[in-house]
């Protein structure tokens, strides 16, 4: 499977990336903003393609051809403001939503926020971004594409342990980002991830075995 990821040279998307190009399974295009960025990673050997979120339907869409499944991992970033997270979090999501049914693509895969679906339990300090995390997943439910919505908690920057918890509703807690990218490419082919939505934190299953329980 050719999977594109969006949000390549994000600190979860770099993971992705890694371990796509390693895959005996998959191979992978990396989406980044910036030609450098598509530079250094052509020089690792990996395809790439220059696309913008804030592009057009029709231009994501080109950046799409070729590939078999959408993996979203963007962000606007914690140093922008609410209207960034709108025109990434929120329509950029939306407008690759379009774009990979556009193409004809069904497999996507985005990486939300823990507890994103509950309104209640949404974090005060960064509303904006439930918001927009909340109504990206909810277009995706909608949408025609086999969707898998992974909500992981807090995020660490230490290794990753292999050992997950997934369920549709967890208490909070946290979990590495390498941890992270192994669930969302684990779930690539794994059929009990299609059209589901689960939070994940680190816990004490390996990560196939907890997919398994979905």
């Amino acid at each position: 499977m050719k999977v594109l990821v969006v949000g390549a040279n994000g600190q979860i998307g770099q993971h992705v990336v890694k371990q796509l190009a390693t895959s005996s399974e998959h191979t992978v295009k990396a989406m980044v903003r910036k030609q450098e960025q598509a530079d250094e990673l052509n020089n690792q050997g990996i395809e790439t393609v220059v696309a913008n979120l804030e592009d057009s339907v029709d231009e994501l869409a080109k950046a799409m051809k070729g590939s078999d499944a959408v993996i979203f991992t963007a962000g606007s970033g914690g140093s922008t403001g609410p209207d960034k997270t709108l025109l990434i979090d929120l329509d950029g999501a939306i407008k690759t939503i379009e774009a990979a049914e556009e193409v004809g693509l069904e497999r996507y895969i985005i990486v939300s926020a823990h507890q994103s679906h509950h309104r209640e339990n949404w974090n005060e300090k960064i509303k904006p971004y439930y918001v927009a995390k909340h109504y990206a997943d909810r277009v995706l439910r909608a949408s025609k594409l086999n969707y898998t919505i992974v909500r992981p908690g807090g995020l660490l920057n230490e290794p990753g342990t292999g050992k997950i918890s997934a369920a549709e509703n967890l208490e909070r807690g946290s979990i590495p980002r390498e941890d992270v990218a192994t669930t969302v490419v684990s779930s690539l082919t794994n059929e009990k991830t299609y059209h589901q939505s689960f939070d994940l934190i680190s816990g004490e299953i390996q990560i196939d075995d907890a997919l398994q329980k979905l």
